[in-house]
């Protein structure tokens, strides 16, 4: 059985220098697959890479965390700050979910507009992901699900990282107490929707063998890059990461990866990891590759 490789790189669209690192993560490294934000400040930049470029995979990076909404503010409301833009995590989502303070039905017309507004954009989405993970939070997968296959978008990511993969990407250099949260975070995501995959296949939907990422978010090593293609198992596994160039537009946003994404980038364009990618056997695809073999 061949060993397939996804190398999905979150946040396409989030800024202009997100946008070129992940182009050229794809162009000169491993870099097969990435997530648009639809709500995003350089979407449209995004949109334009996508269409000048060959090869790269483009899903729905669904969003509930950052930045304005993609539907009528009014027809979303629950879902946004005194601000009328999206805020917060997965936990403070979750504690909505939970004292009912959010729509699942406005969850729902938020997703379907940001879906619609990348395919207005002429891209056939490849899958469907969320940022932060948000669309593994309990009542939401199903929408996202439900999403899919309304709008003909054969493949979801399934958050649920395998240990073995994530004990392949440690590495002593990562920052320790971040890793270790990041980990708590994985499992936690698995116990949210541990009937996910069960939803996948009963819906006819694909989605990949295996999944990591999320305890070396930001903290990446060529090391553990390295190991994991050493130790990659048979089937396909998803890889996600966050390459990017540090402009002044991300400097200004709240998320904590900033300077990692330059470091992020260098790892996966680095020769060294190309030559084992090739020497190992492992062939790179994207969701729509996975799709059309299923």
């Amino acid at each position: 059985m061949p060993r397939n490789l996804i190398v999905n790189a979150d946040d396409f669209g989030w800024t202009a220098g997100v946008n070129r690192g992940i182009a050229e993560a794809h162009r000169n490294g491993i870099v097969t697959s990435a997530s648009l934000l639809a709500n995003g400040e350089a979407f449209a930049e995004a949109v334009e890479l996508t269409r000048t470029g060959r090869g790269l995979g483009v899903g729905v990076h669904l969003n509930l965390n950052d930045g304005p909404p993609v539907a009528p503010r009014d027809a979303v409301p629950t879902l946004l700050n005194n601000a009328g833009e999206f805020e917060g995590g997965p936990d403070g989502l979750l504690l909505k979910i939970a004292t009912r303070a959010l729509s699942i039905r406005e969850v729902e017309i938020e997703w379907e507009a940001q879906i619609s507004r990348v395919r207005k954009a002429g891209i056939e989405p490849t899958h469907l992901d969320g940022h932060k993970h948000v669309h593994m939070l309990p009542g939401l997968f199903e929408i996202a699900l439900r999403l899919a296959k309304r709008n003909g978008i054969a493949a979801i990511r399934v958050s649920h990282e395998a240990s073995s993969l994530r004990a392949a990407l440690s590495t002593g250099e990562a920052h320790a107490v971040v890793v270790l949260k990041q980990g708590v975070q994985a499992r936690g995501l698995k116990l949210l929707a541990r009937d996910a995959r069960e939803l996948v296949e009963r819906a006819g939907v694909s989605t990949a063998d295996y999944f990591c990422g999320i305890a070396q978010t930001g903290e990446l090593t060529k090391q553990g890059v390295a190991r994991l293609l050493r130790s990659l198992p048979e089937g396909t596994t998803e890889l996600m990461c966050h390459p990017g160039y540090l402009d002044d537009a991300l400097r200004k946003t709240a998320t904590r990866l900033q300077a990692s994404r330059e470091k992020e980038l260098e790892i996966l364009t680095d020769m060294e990891i190309r030559n084992l990618v090739a020497s190992q056997g492992i062939r790179l695809i994207d969701y729509a590759f996975l799709a059309s073999t299923v």
